[in-house]
C-alpha cells in the first residue's frame, strides 16, 4: 500500500494512493499518517478492507498531496553512508553511523518550493532513501528490524554547506525551512522485495547528477535500527533517512549549488519521484 497525507475540502488527513486516486482513511478513524501507524495491525487490516471494497475515492487531481509525515516524531538522518560519497567528501569511512537531525520546519512535500536562503551561498542537493518506523521499540536486535519498519519513502536532504561545515555539528546547515522534502508516499515494505537493491538518482534541471544503488550503503537498515534503538525509543512515524550517494554539488569541480529557478527530482526505484522547484527565500 501507498500511504499519503492529503488535503481536500479544507481538511488534511491520511489516505491510500491507488492508481491516481485517493482512498480516504479519515472515515476509518485515521486523521493522520502517524495515527494510522500507531494503530498497527488493526489499521493495516482496515486499510486492506478499504482497498478491497473499492469504495468512493478522490482523484489526485482534486487534492494536494502533502509530505507523508508533516510533523514526524523524529526526523533522523545518517551522514556519509555511501562509501563513495565519504571518499568524495574527503572524510574517513565511518566505523559507526554519523547521526544528525532535521526538524519539522524543514518538511515539505513533493511539488512544494525549496526556499534558497539569502544567508547561504552553498545550498547543496542530496538524494536519499528513507525508512519509516511502524512499531514502538527499544534495543531492537538487527534480525528483528522488519517487525519495526512499516515502509519506505524518498527524502531530499537539502544542505547549506557553509553553515553545515562551519562547525563539527551538522544540524544547523540541514534544517533551514523547506530543507526536508519527502514523499510523495510511504510505500509499505511488502511492496519492495529488497530495500538494499534499489536505484537512487537525482536530476537537476533534467541532468542526472547522482545515480547509484542502495546496495552501496555502509550501514543498512538492520544496522541502523539496532544502533539507534540502543540510544532512543523508536516510535511509529519516526523517519530515518539513510544518506546520499556520490555526485553532490560541493564535491564537483567547479561546485554546483542550488539556485532560484532550479528544478530538482529525486527518484528511488519502486517509490516514485520527489520533485521540488527552487525559489528565493528570505
Amino acid at each position: 500500500m501507498k500511504l499519503v497525507t492529503f488535503t481536500h475540502g479544507g481538511s488534511t488527513r491520511a489516505g491510500l494512493l491507488v492508481d491516481g486516486r485517493i482512498a480516504d482513511l479519515g472515515p476509518e478513524g485515521y486523521s493522520s499518517v502517524v495515527s494510522f501507524l500507531e494503530a498497527g495491525d488493526e489499521a493495516i487490516a482496515r486499510a486492506k478492507a478499504v482497498l478491497a471494497g473499492q469504495g468512493e475515492t478522490i482523484s489526485v487531481a482534486d487534492v494536494k498531496i502533502e509530505a507523508p509525515l508533516p510533523v514526524p516524531p523524529k526526523f533522523i538522518c545518517i551522514g556519509l553512508n555511501y562509501r563513495d560519497h565519504a571518499i568524495e567528501s574527503g572524510m574517513a569511512i565511518p566505523e559507526t553511523p554519523t547521526v544528525f537531525t532535521k526538524y519539522s520546519n524543514a518538511v515539505i512535500g513533493s511539488g512544494d518550493n525549496i526556499e534558497i536562503p539569502s544567508v547561504s551561498k552553498e545550498v547543496d542537493y542530496e538524494a536519499e532513501f528513507a525508512f519509516v518506523i511502524g512499531k514502538r521499540g527499544r534495543n531492537i536486535p538487527k534480525d528483528k528490524w522488519e517487525e519495526y519498519v512499516f515502509g519506505y519513502t524518498i527524502v531530499h536532504d537539502v544542505s547549506a554547506r557553509d553553515y553545515q561545515l562551519a562547525t563539527s555539528q551538522w544540524t544547523i546547515g540541514k534544517t533551514f525551512d523547506t530543507f526536508g522534502p519527502m514523499g510523495p508516499a510511504i510505500v509499505s515494505k511488502d511492496e519492495i522485495t529488497d530495500p538494499h537493491n534499489l536505484r537512487i538518482s537525482l536530476e537537476l534541471n533534467g541532468k542526472t547528477l547522482q545515480d547509484s544503488n542502495t546496495s552501496q550503503l555502509i550501514f543498512r537498515i538492520p544496522d541502523l535500527v539496532e544502533y539507534l534503538s540502543t540510544v532512543m525509543t523508536l516510535v511509529p512515524g519516526d523517519i530515518i533517512s539513510t544518506g546520499t550517494p556520490p555526485g553532490v554539488g560541493f564535491a564537483r569541480k567547479p561546485p554546483v549549488y542550488l539556485k532560484p529557478g532550479d528544478d530538482v527530482v529525486v527518484k528511488v526505484e519502486g517509490l516514485g519521484e520527489l520533485r521540488n522547484p527552487c525559489v528565493a527565500g528570505v
